[in-house]
């Protein structure tokens, strides 16, 4: 593991330059996910780059260290998450409410959401990070990152003397270059694949075998371990051996529309649904489970405002978190501007609306948002820590939070006469953007505390000032928050939504999909229309009761054995090309790991003084494969978005496609076998 500084010294961490450069790094990083997202529903943790890079800046600067560096890295990786935000705002588009994105009520959304996630995650800290013995993935990695990079740069004597007996740089540079040319040669030239999948049939029930070929997932799959791993193989298996078959064998071929075509859309339209189910059941369950210790997290933060704990001055550097009372007071301030915010987004939408009624739907909307926002912020913090941030499904988290806002607003139309005086076009559009709108700020908040209880991951680990770290977020969610609004309104003139188009005329090819945002949106008509997939979300909430009760004995019984509920959500929910290489990455860990205690018999040696090395290579080659599959993903977003073209450095055309399918198979199984075999020949001596 990662050295970490001691809790006496004093190093620069939040400094000016640090925070240009973090400025710099999210504005780069946010409009390169915004585009991913649009493009294919898909974003990348920043926060690994993001080290990457300012290692590579301040090195050349006097005085620079890993806790500057992990600054940066905590500010920029706000990039990374709270442009999931575009997971919904794009709905409102897509219904016709917004024609574009109004700069200063997108910016506001984006930022109070944003420092929300911060503010709420802050009491889950002592529990969820230094207490806790959830993997975290991309947190390790990170600081495995920091602290070789750190000792490549302040230490190169270090690095020397031991050069043959400790892993380093050396092994993050490996697996990032194998990483690298791999994405460049898939994503870019187009020589290989990024996935490849079989369809077959037994009778009238379509199955698939499919794996995407990502080496950062791979990477965060070694890192996850082989009982997140199983968990997520297992919704694989629910999703593409059960559900899957069973509705195509049931639902009639459209006219015209392939086996392949059918199964994915059942899945996209139905199986996912599930996914949703299991994951909302699951999250209940979660937050029942921490409910105790989340009291003890807030009480501790309290208490150390009220003098339990000590003064703030006298606590242990690398235990101040941001004073009690400090986040009461900012909870409360964005609290009575999200109001003022709902309040515009009403009136703008319907001036006629009577009093009372404009007021209970805005203080109704803040209210939900506050409060399902903290309870939902402890969900996917925990998700995090257990899958990583690149994992954690996001979107199945703003799908329950769409479906319980647009109830309770069907409640209230019910319920509430007010709807009857407005224009039939305003009421029948009003509920269903301000269901959006709500889950936008919902989102905001679950994607940040997706994140921060990482970076904090990282910053326990290297030594780090938490409060530091938490201002240093608060700072990322401003920078990012004022860069989405106008990056969305370019897309959105330059492309357009499918669905929403600015302008006639425009080739509706080259509109981006927003997959995300129209889920979102079909939700919402579904509630309204009462035509949701209602079966399917309790099918998987049955499957996650059932689940819950397995990991419940299992528990009892002690062991290792275990099976996270929510993983296996992930698993029905996210489809196998990105299910599969996590799979793959926490089998190759768990095969390591039978070797290595082979080896460690054979020898009549400790495990740990044979393992030692070997474990540590296996962390530093998965987090080198994260940050390069991380970095060019950075690198061909913005040549695309530069170019205009979906594939500007593509060397071969469409028909070349089965062939790079079989060939990405092939490099993909080796670079995993030299994965292994890299990892085990470091205790061959």
């Amino acid at each position: 593991m990662s050295q970490r500084i001691p809790d006496e010294a004093r190093l620069p961490e939040l400094t000016l330059r640090g925070v240009i450069l973090g400025a710099v790094i999210t504005l780069l990083f946010t409009a390169s996910n915004v585009y991913l997202g649009l493009k294919v529903g898909l974003t990348f943790a920043s926060a690994i780059p993001a080290a990457v890079i300012s290692m590579a800046v301040l090195r050349r600067v006097a005085g620079a260290n890993k806790l500057e560096n992990n600054m940066v890295q905590t500010q920029a990786s706000a990039a990374g998450t709270l442009s999931a935000i575009i997971f919904v705002l794009p709905g409102l588009l897509m219904i016709g409410y917004w024609q574009g994105f109004p700069f200063w009520q997108t910016t506001a959304i984006c930022a109070i959401g944003g420092i929300l996630g911060v503010l709420y995650t802050i009491p889950l800290r002592r529990v969820m990070v230094v207490q806790s013995d959830l993997p975290y993935p991309e947190g390790i990695a990170a600081a495995e990152i920091l602290d070789v990079g750190s000792r490549a740069a302040d230490e190169p004597g270090t690095r020397d003397s031991q050069r043959g007996s400790e892993p380093g740089a050396r092994e993050i540079a490996l697996g990032g270059i194998v990483a690298a040319a791999f994405s460049i040669a898939s994503g870019g030239l187009r020589v290989l694949a990024d996935s490849i999948s079989v369809w077959f049939s037994a009778g009238r029930a379509a199955f698939q075998l499919a794996t995407g070929f990502s080496l950062a997932l791979v990477g965060a799959g070694y890192l996850v371990g082989i009982v997140g791993g199983l968990a997520i193989l297992i919704g694989t298996l629910i999703a593409w051996g059960v559900a899957v078959p069973w509705l195509t064998s049931i639902t009639p071929l459209e006219a015209g529309q392939s086996l392949a075509d059918a199964g994915m859309a059942l899945w996209s339209e139905k199986v996912r649904f599930i996914g949703a189910g299991t994951i909302g059941i699951a999250a209940v369950w979660t937050l029942a489970t921490l409910f105790k210790p989340m009291l003890i997290g807030i009480r501790t933060s309290i208490g150390a405002m009220r003098g339990e704990q000590g003064a703030f001055r006298d606590q242990v550097r690398t235990e101040r978190d941001l004073p009690a009372a400090i986040i009461l007071a900012l909870t409360g301030v964005l609290l009575v501007l999200l109001t003022l915010v709902f309040a515009v987004f009403l009136h703008g939408a319907a001036p006629q609306l009577a009093g009372a009624a404009f007021w209970t739907l805005t203080l109704g909307s803040v209210l939900f948002a506050g409060i399902f926002g903290f309870l939902i912020a402890a969900a996917c913090g925990y998700m995090a820590g257990l899958v990583g941030s690149s994992s954690s499904p996001i979107s199945g988290i703003g799908i329950v939070g769409v479906i319980l806002v647009s109830l309770l607003l069907l409640g209230f139309t019910a319920l509430s006469d007010a709807f009857e005086a407005l224009d039939p076009e305003v009421a029948r559009m009003l509920p269903t953007a301000l269901a959006l709108f709500v889950t936008s700020v919902i989102l905001a908040v679950a994607a940040i505390s997706n994140d921060n209880l990482q970076d904090l991951k990282t910053g326990y680990l290297v030594g780090a000032t938490p409060w530091r770290q938490q201002v240093a977020l608060i700072i990322g969610c401003l920078v990012g928050a004022m860069v989405i609004p106008p990056v969305l309104s370019l897309l959105y003139n330059a492309y357009g939504f499918a669905g929403a188009m600015p302008r006639e005329g425009m080739d509706p090819g080259q509109a981006l999909g927003a997959p995300q945002a129209s889920l979102m949106t079909a939700i919402v008509r579904g509630v309204f229309a009462h035509d949701l997939e209602w079966a399917m979300i309790l099918i998987g909430l049955g499957i996650g009761a059932a689940l819950i009760v397995v990991d419940e004995l299992l528990r009892k019984r002690g062991g290792t054995a275990r099976l996270p509920v929510l993983a296996v959500g992930i698993g029905i929910y996210l489809p196998p090309s990105i299910n599969m290489p996590l799979v793959i990455g926490a089998l190759l860990g768990w095969l390591i790991e039978r070797r290595l205690r082979a080896r460690a018999r054979a020898r009549g040696e400790a495990l740990e003084r044979v393992a030692e090395r070997p474990r540590r290579r296996g962390v530093l080659l998965a987090s080198g494969l994260i940050v390069g599959e991380s970095l060019v993903g950075v690198l061909l977003a913005g040549i695309i978005g530069l170019s205009g073209a979906p594939a500007p450095l593509a060397l071969v055309g469409a028909g070349f496609a089965d062939v790079a399918k079989w060939l990405g198979l092939v490099v993909f199984v080796l670079v995993c076998v030299g994965f292994y075999r890299r990892v085990l020949g470091s205790s061959a001596n």
